[in-house]
């Protein structure tokens, strides 16, 4: 890390143990901006290191890395004004010719993005977009299903860091496109429930472009001392506002040049 946290290690300690109860127990919890604080970021992350030395632990596979708050419009939502990062682990991910089992989730939220796969380790050099680009094999469309561990959804920028950046589960579509074929920049997206569209946007509503979102994860993810590496797969950010899913629900991404990915939910 590049510095050091304000809350104490017993605080820090405190808050990642209130998380890994309300995972095991499937039961939301209080904010843990009590113990960490809304924005010591530094704490918030050591936190989120926890959960998932725990998760690791029992057996799960780290397999990429998603980037949260990117879109200003998920920002607002939020009550955040910056980007954050979490780790998928393999267990997160659903094919879309499989349900999604609500008894996965507490409160979730939908969001389609644009994913990308790398072919080349993302940890020495500038980490520009222009090497962000060249080290990516692949993009799909993607869901992201965020969910919150905090009662409500309740949270500090503080609170979505350490509860993993408010990570759920995510389903890929099928349809593989290289950026020699598509720039991620000038997609456009529209997302339905039910067929009904209920969020659009674009990729310059990813941080302006998600390849700079990628470059902001990959120079992060190195000053955190988890570098990004080969063959992870990258939730690159919110191209639109998130939506609430309920039980028996169908949420379809639509993202031209990537097609679509679907997600139908248990009943």
């Amino acid at each position: 890390m590049t510095t050091q946290p304000a809350a104490s290690p017993e605080a820090i300690d405190t808050a990642a143990r209130r998380l890994i109860q309300a995972i095991e127990t499937h039961t939301p919890c209080a904010p843990v901006r009590d113990q960490i604080g809304e924005n010591d970021v530094a704490a918030a992350y050591q936190v989120q290191e926890q959960l998932i030395a725990a998760r690791i632990a029992a057996g799960a596979v780290v397999v990429g890395r998603k980037i949260g708050a990117t879109s200003k419009a998920v920002q607002e939502q939020l009550g955040v004004d910056q980007p954050d990062f979490g780790v998928l682990l393999a267990d997160m991910e659903y094919r879309e010719d499989q349900v999604v089992p609500m008894s996965r989730l507490l409160q979730p939220k939908v969001e389609a993005e644009v994913a990308f796969v790398l072919g080349e380790d993302l940890a020495d050099g500038p980490l520009d977009v222009a090497q962000v680009r060249g080290a990516i094999d692949y993009a799909v469309a993607a869901l992201e299903i965020v969910d919150s561990r905090i009662e409500n959804w309740n949270i500090s920028f503080g609170d979505t860091v350490a509860d993993n950046a408010s990570s759920g589960l995510y389903v890929l579509g099928s349809q593989r496109r290289t950026l020699a074929e598509f720039e991620p920049v000038e997609v456009e997206m529209s997302m339905t429930i039910d067929g009904v569209e209920v969020s659009t946007g674009n990729g310059a509503a990813c941080l302006g472009d998600p390849l700079n979102a990628v470059s902001w994860l990959a120079r992060y993810a190195r000053d955190f001392g988890v570098p990004l590496r080969a063959g992870q797969v990258l939730l690159s950010g919110a191209l639109g506002p998130m939506r609430p899913v309920e039980p028996g629900q169908v949420v379809t991404a639509h993202i031209s040049s990537l097609g679509t990915a679907t997600a139908t939910f248990s009943s």
